[in-house]
């Protein structure tokens, strides 16, 4: 049975763009393998610890040395690792704040980036074959844009999930979200523009 691992990130709920976009992709995903799995994990409604010194002491120390304390400090990051590690396909949601991923995103990142079980100690990624989709809602940063150049977001993602193993990356960036803000479109009628895009990845 294929699990479909989901990471939302927006706070804005409804109003959300990358929400609503990812709402039609499960809807796809559901249609093409109705008896896989989906597992949410919405950053938005649990807050990640960031990375504190004491997670670091652990993170550092090998497994065999590891205090009751140490083991406290990594099992939430343990268990989100085994949940991307048991998942077949992923997809990430997204906002663009600032030209960047929300830093809850950022939590989750770091926390699933570890050594010995995502990344090889000779810098490998042991996160393979597995598929992921980037959905992200932000400005517009086709090639005329003049704001091109700052399209940091998918970039950081897609290097960060190929440095972990998992290479096979679709981006859907829903560009000119403001839109759906001030009124010019309804939200319905933006993510029917990006329709195609979304069957297409998640065509079984």
């Amino acid at each position: 049975m294929p699990m479909l691992l989901v990471v939302e990130t927006s706070t804005r709920g409804q109003m959300s763009v990358s929400r609503a976009l990812t709402e039609r992709f499960v809807s796809n995903w559901q249609n093409a393998y109705p008896l896989g799995q989906v597992v949410t994990r919405d950053l938005a409604k649990e807050t990640l610890p960031h990375v504190t010194l004491p997670w670091l002491s652990a993170y550092f120390t090998p497994p065999h040395a590891h205090t009751e304390k140490m083991q406290d400090q990594l099992r939430l990051s343990d268990a989100l690792v085994a949940e991307l590690l048991g998942a077949d396909e992923l997809v990430i949601a997204t906002p663009v704040y600032n030209y960047n991923i929300p830093a809850s995103l950022k939590a989750w990142v770091d926390h699933i980036v570890r050594k010995g079980l995502t990344l090889g100690f000779d810098g490998r990624g042991l996160v393979t074959g597995k598929k992921a989709t980037i959905i992200a809602s932000g400005g517009i940063h086709g090639e005329n844009s003049p704001i091109a150049h700052l399209n940091y977001a998918p970039q950081y993602l897609r290097s960060i999930l190929n440095i972990i193993g998992i290479t096979e990356v679709d981006l859907i960036h829903g560009e000119g979200a403001k839109a759906v803000d001030l009124g010019d479109a309804t939200m319905a009628d933006f993510v029917e523009a990006f329709v195609p895009k979304l069957d297409r990845s998640t065509a079984a």
